[in-house]
């Protein structure tokens, strides 16, 4: 018996998820990075920023099943399995920070392992409907993804996990160490795939660009989430100007409806 849902497959399709996390810690070994976080992933865009050493890498990894973790993760009200098997199943997936293709392998073939879980019949056509979302990638189908530029190989990331029609899409840096130009193109991409039904999560330094698709933001520092609201306004928000341009707190203050959140000194 196949675990997905026999629906008409297009980029994101009518599959909104809806991530509650309450009291999440995790971490490696017995150094803890995360401590006690409280966030809600909507439909939409939601980003999480944060400098270096933040935790955001971790939270994803924990999110995904990578990384043991503690405390309860909802998905549209349901527990959230332990394993990144079951996950998956679920409808959650993971572009990792690092791309993480197989690069002696052609790009059909690193899209069809997205997809491998699903019919031959139906990885056809989830490719198919891949190339149309992603034309660029249909021109270099039969390339090997090793051979390609950061930002192409990015894009063959990104279309992967959306072959197996996640719910839930997370995004690890997918900017890093990219052109601009890409950068934009990649952010459009984002954009597009939570406006097409899929959720997504992503996390980034590139504060403006990211902020600019986004829908709503947090700020991490040291594990912890520190400021949360609109991302309108947390461009403007005074504890992204701390974070990231070292602006004086007594000379800022947060506009309304942005959420600052108190960072506990660890014990």
């Amino acid at each position: 018996m196949m675990w997905f849902e026999p629906t008409p497959f297009v980029l994101g399709g009518a599959r909104h998820a809806h991530l509650k996390v309450n009291g999440l810690s995790a971490g490696y070994g017995p150094f803890m990075v995360l401590r006690d976080l409280r966030l809600e992933v909507r439909p939409g865009l939601t980003v999480v920023l944060g400098p270096n050493g933040a935790g955001k890498t971790t939270l994803l990894k924990a999110l995904s099943g990578l990384i043991p973790r503690r405390g309860e993760v909802l998905l549209n009200e349901s527990l959230l399995p332990t394993k990144t098997n079951e996950i998956v199943q679920r409808g959650m997936a993971l572009v990792a920070e690092g791309r993480q293709l197989f690069p002696q392998m052609t790009v059909t073939e690193n899209l069809e392992l997205g997809g491998w879980l699903v019919s031959k019949a139906e990885r056809v056509r989830r490719l198919e409907h891949a190339f149309e979302d992603f034309p660029k990638l249909r021109e270099r189908a039969h390339q090997l993804a090793g051979t390609m530029s950061g930002g192409e190989q990015q894009m063959v990331a990104v279309a992967r996990a959306m072959m197996s029609a996640p719910r839930l899409l997370m995004l690890d840096e997918p900017s890093l160490g990219l052109a601009p130009k890409m950068v934009d193109e990649l952010m459009t991409i984002a954009r597009r795939i939570a406006d097409s039904g899929t959720t997504v999560l992503m996390v980034e330094q590139n504060v403006k660009k990211a902020l600019a698709v986004a829908d709503r933001g947090y700020v991490m520092e040291r594990g912890v989430l520190v400021a949360s609201g609109p991302a309108k306004l947390l461009a403007r928000s005074s504890v992204v100007r701390e974070a990231y341009l070292g602006a004086d707190k007594k000379d800022t203050k947060p506009p309304a409806n942005v959420q600052r959140r108190p960072v506990p000194v660890p014990a």
